[in-house]
């Protein structure tokens, strides 16, 4: 089997880690809202705040009661959540400052990195703090088995605890607190998190010793992916033979292949709708993590290899779009 390049699984080292470095008061306390009276968690800094999945998961954290720092690249899409009590900070160590735990949201691995390690990263602040528990680097971005493992020896160095925690769900169930949370780390650990998970999601999935939660998420997205394109060929299909894409649906109804997200992205493309809840750039970097992970373990998957690149060949024209898009290429004729 050829070699794959896997170097973009690896984030790129924005710094040097810090050993033995003398702890100091933390700066800064958060602000929070008024009518919130006790804590159900520790303070919670969510990096990644105004994205998509980041904000609607730290506004279900800060209604559930629970102290938030937020910090986001750009200010301006973090900003609302002030209104539900967070603190928007200047920085990833402004937002860690304070926290006990450090909840990563972001793109892919090398934002994870930079946010941590790089100038005014987290991690630095976070060797600093004092108390009897270790802050905890709470990863729920989706990179790949080689950036967690990376993220979980970042962890160590600097003496925070680490718990690797994908979701399954896009921009609906975030935003109604009802993402499947994929956890894996320490018990200890899992056990202070747990809040969070309680607040994000409608029910967690304790999958093992920490990594075990990404390769859970690989599994899924697989499935995911495989989903998405086989709806896509099969409503271009359909339109291309003269027929209404709802005979399909009315065929497979309440049947073994009828399946939710089958429906929901089949009609999308349907009805040319590509408002973005999980985009196709991001779709195709998760493909690009399944492949990569499948040649690691010694896996030939052909189906799924073309599946990644089929997600691939959409990103040019239409990788700010939903996943859903991918029926574009399929279709080259059709207007978005």
């Amino acid at each position: 089997m050829a070699k794959r390049d896997t170097s973009a699984g690896r984030p790129a080292r924005a710094g040097a880690a810090r050993t033995g470095a003398a702890r100091t008061a933390p700066a800064g306390t958060a602000r929070t809202a008024e009518t919130v009276e006790t804590r159900t968690a520790e303070t919670v800094a969510v990096l990644g705040a105004g994205g998509t999945m980041g904000f609607a998961m730290a506004r279900n954290i800060a209604r559930a009661g629970i102290a938030v720092r937020a910090w986001n690249r750009t200010p301006a899409k973090a900003a609302p959540l002030a209104a539900d009590g967070a603190y928007i900070a200047d920085s990833p160590a402004d937002a860690a400052a304070g926290a006990g735990i450090v909840l990563t949201m972001l793109s892919d691995a090398d934002a994870v990195a930079a946010v941590m390690e790089g100038d005014e990263g987290a991690l630095p602040v976070m060797s600093d703090r004092e108390g009897p528990d270790r802050p905890i680097w709470l990863q729920m971005s989706t990179i790949g088995e080689d950036a967690t493992e990376w993220c979980a020896g970042l962890a160590y160095q600097y003496d925070a605890g680490f718990v690797d925690a994908p979701v399954l769900g896009t921009r609906q169930p975030a935003e109604r607190g009802q993402l499947v949370v994929l956890e894996s780390g320490a018990p200890e650990a899992s056990r202070r998190v747990q809040p969070v998970f309680d607040a994000v999601g409608q029910r967690t999935v304790h999958a093992g010793a920490a990594g075990a939660g990404t390769r859970l998420k690989l599994v899924a997205n697989s499935w995911v992916l495989t989903v998405v394109e086989a709806a896509a060929e099969t409503i271009a299909l359909a339109e291309g033979l003269g027929l209404d894409p709802a005979l399909f649906f009315e065929a497979i109804k309440k049947g073994p292949l009828d399946l939710p997200y089958l429906r929901s992205k089949g009609q999308a493309m349907a009805d040319r709708d590509f408002t973005p809840a999980f985009r196709l750039s991001l779709a195709a970097k998760d493909a690009g993590l399944v492949a990569d992970a499948a040649w690691q373990h010694g896996l030939e998957l052909p189906l799924f290899e073309v599946i990644a690149r089929r997600l691939g060949q959409g990103t040019a024209e239409h990788g700010d779009q939903d996943v859903s898009a991918t029926y574009l290429t399929s279709t080259p004729d059709q207007a978005a």
